[in-house]
């Protein structure tokens, strides 16, 4: 029986991960490949030997490559907006509101700019270690065309009411559709924060690129 190949899509669909990261496994010889034309074709009996015989520490990081691709839904490179000028929180959101805008994930900046405030003033957003985590009260899938996540870094920290009282500068405005997307982004980005390299990262990182990397690739890649 003649072999079958896979393209990286078809690969990627399967695993439930991003192309990119298909890409990085056939660097590394996780499978058996062939150049058929001018494509790069898997060999689906190699992967699907592979996937029989994952230890618990490579099924491990299958799932968290998952769960980094899954964000990566959210977070793309567009949606990174730094060294923005803000005189007050009120401000802040304000610039990222219209950034959402612009960027057309949502329709309208002057309704986003009220709806997150009037969650801010219940309560600040800020979470510490110069971070806010702006977000609506409610969810508004009708307003929001995308599920995306924002983010910014202003060039000089504001008072944001934060828990540990430190200004912050560290901006992730969360435009998502239902509490799924909203709680799995609130785990992810928390569990980011918790890293000081990363943390330290979003504040020093000079272009966009280092930012989502930060963001989606795994920590041991960063460095590579």
């Amino acid at each position: 029986m003649a072999k079958k190949y896979l393209s990286k899509a078809e690969v990627a669909r399967k695993l439930k991960v991003s192309e990119r990261v298909v890409q990085e496994m056939i660097n590394t010889d996780t499978f058996e490949t062939k150049q058929v034309g001018k494509n790069l074709k898997i060999d689906e009996d190699s992967l699907n030997e592979w996937l029989e015989n994952l230890n618990e520490t490579d099924e491990k990081m299958l799932a968290l490559k998952r769960v980094i691709c899954h964000f990566e839904e959210y977070m793309r490179p567009e949606n990174i907006f730094l060294d923005f000028e803000a005189e007050n929180k009120f401000d802040a959101i304000r610039i990222l509101s219209v950034k959402a805008k612009d960027l057309k994930l949502v329709r309208d900046a002057r309704w986003l700019y009220e709806v997150v405030v009037a969650r801010e003033e219940l309560i600040s957003t800020a979470i510490g270690h110069g971070v806010a985590l702006l977000h609506p009260r409610h969810l508004h899938p009708s307003k929001i065309k995308t599920p995306s996540i924002l983010f910014g870094r202003s060039k000089e920290p504001v008072d944001f009411d934060a828990p540990d009282n430190k200004p912050v500068n560290i901006f992730f405005m969360l435009l998502l559709h239902n509490d799924k997307q909203h709680l799995f982004s609130l785990s992810y980005i928390s569990k980011l924060i918790m890293n000081p390299e990363i943390l330290e990262a979003f504040s020093t990182a000079e272009n966009m690129e280092e930012i989502h990397n930060c963001l989606t690739v795994l920590p041991e890649q960063q460095n590579k």
